[in-house]
């Protein structure tokens, strides 16, 4: 007797599967079961079809297909309409570059604007393979950057951009209250759970703008909630030098000594760290965070001082993130690796099987989601991504992992799929009018270069 077999809601056949599972097996001629939310089955193709049956079938012949990527950096506002707009020469003077041209811009943002920008990243986030996102932190409208991100399906933690110093001694009581008054009330108002695919955490600006009463209402706050913290740290030598002249200690060194450092804390940048630091975020499980376009565009000096293969060795989760540049994750993945393997001398630094653990499984566990996300399993979540072969940069296929962490990027995403739902299809998004958002953000652009009155400077003449 012929056995019954399960009905699901979607069957992918004969694609290629890079599961990412903990034997990272790739089925080279695989299919995945999709019912509601869930992963039903991943296998080879003759394995599922023998236990699931549905209607709607795709052939997945053309298509190599991997986790959806975790992106663990980004800024969704203020970037996202402005970025092109920075001058090369200001990256070199962080105060400058901060004061003068990215808070006037992020604060000269309206409600729409905020809701625009975050829409316009998170497909631009999609189209190139990114599933989840962590937020590097709303300026001021967290619920329209909210409203903008769910419009698209996709899943991320976003936060307020909490500092609690102040210049004024007198009122920092004051500043704290209020800082811990924003995460309490974020908190409350997007809360995490297995059907809101965007929720807050947390977010602190990080660097020097946070005393000691604010990094621990942050991890209070998370821990008590199953939430995570996320903040910069470190990307130049000034972080270390104030830490170490109020506190006598370095950053990392100061952060466990209060007791904020843990496998739910994501820290960004970290380029300037000592070898003390290294092995304090390996010993505490913090996530470390590298965004390798951030880095040299802003001369962190990552490629001498930097020390994330290190990091890596040690045991440290480090995730990949795309900060306030381009959202194509893939690209971030190639030079990460070429740096540090010109930077060592070393070819064998960071290689391809690492680069995907990054895009993918390690950005799941820095999310708190490794059970749910990350990897092609049966009973995670149906997050994934189709890479179309039929395209220059994927002809030849002579090695897969090789082929995704070297020689293609986020061009050749087809579609994409998201809790059960294809919110991308033929490179397009199934949610959202993307020309309308398109003529949106070129409304919403113009409008904050006005406000801003920063003048948009250009090494040739615009005629």
């Amino acid at each position: 007797m012929t056995a019954q077999r399960a009905s699901v809601d979607t069957l992918i056949t004969n694609a290629t599967i890079v599961s990412m599972d903990t034997r990272r097996r790739i089925f080279q001629d695989g299919a995945i079961a999709i019912s509601g939310d869930r992963l039903a089955a991943v296998g080879p193709t003759k394995q599922v079809l023998a236990e699931y049956e549905c209607e709607n079938r795709i052939d997945g012949g053309r298509f190599v297909i991997t986790p959806g990527l975790i992106n663990g950096h980004i800024h969704i506002t203020g970037d996202p309409l402005t970025r092109a707009w920075l001058p090369d020469k200001l990256a070199s003077d962080f105060i400058e570059e901060l004061t003068h041209w990215v808070l006037p811009r992020f604060h000269a943002h309206s409600p729409d604007d905020e809701c625009v920008s975050a829409e316009l990243a998170a497909v631009k986030m999609l189209r190139t393979g990114t599933t989840s996102f962590i937020e590097a932190g709303t300026v001021n409208y967290l619920d329209r950057v909210v409203e903008g991100a769910q419009r698209t399906g996709i899943r991320g933690r976003v936060g307020i951009w909490v500092e609690g110093f102040s210049a004024d001694e007198k009122s920092l009581p004051k500043h704290i209250a209020e800082a811990i008054r924003k995460l309490e009330k974020e908190a409350a108002e997007f809360p995490g759970g297995d059907s809101e695919r965007i929720s807050a955490w947390p977010i602190l600006v990080g660097h020097s703008t946070n005393p000691d009463e604010v990094w621990q209402a942050a991890k209070s706050i998370a821990d008590s909630k199953g939430l995570g913290v996320a903040a910069h740290m470190s990307p130049y030598e000034d972080d270390p030098n104030w830490f170490l002249e109020r506190y006598g200690h370095r950053p990392i060194e100061h952060l466990a000594e209060i007791g904020v450092l843990d496998k739910n804390v994501c820290l960004t940048h970290v380029a300037h760290i000592d070898e003390s630091e290294l092995q304090i975020l390996a010993a505490s499980r913090t996530n470390a965070v590298l965004c390798p376009l951030a880095a040299l565009r802003g001369a962190f000096g990552l490629t001498s001082v930097g020390r994330f293969p290190e990091m890596v060795a040690a045991g440290v989760n480090v995730m990949l993130g795309t900060d306030g540049f381009d959202q194509d994750l893939w690209r971030q993945a190639h030079l990460a690796s070429g740096i540090f393997k010109d930077a060592r001398r070393d070819a064998g630094v960071l290689p391809a099987e690492i680069l995907l653990e990054m895009l993918t499984v390690n950005g799941a566990a820095g999310l708190g989601l490794n059970e749910q996300i990350g990897s092609l399993e049966a009973g995670k979540k149906a997050d994934f991504v189709c890479h179309d072969t039929d395209r220059p940069e994927w002809q030849p296929q002579q090695g897969i992992v090789n082929q995704l962490a070297w020689l293609t990027d986020g061009r050749s995403v087809h579609s994409v799929w998201v809790d059960g739902n294809r919110v991308i299809d033929n490179y397009h998004s199934t949610m959202i009018d993307e020309q309308a958002l398109y003529e949106r953000a070129r409304r919403s652009s113009a409008a904050v270069m006005e406000r801003t009155g920063v003048p948009v400077q250009s090494p040739w003449p615009l005629c």
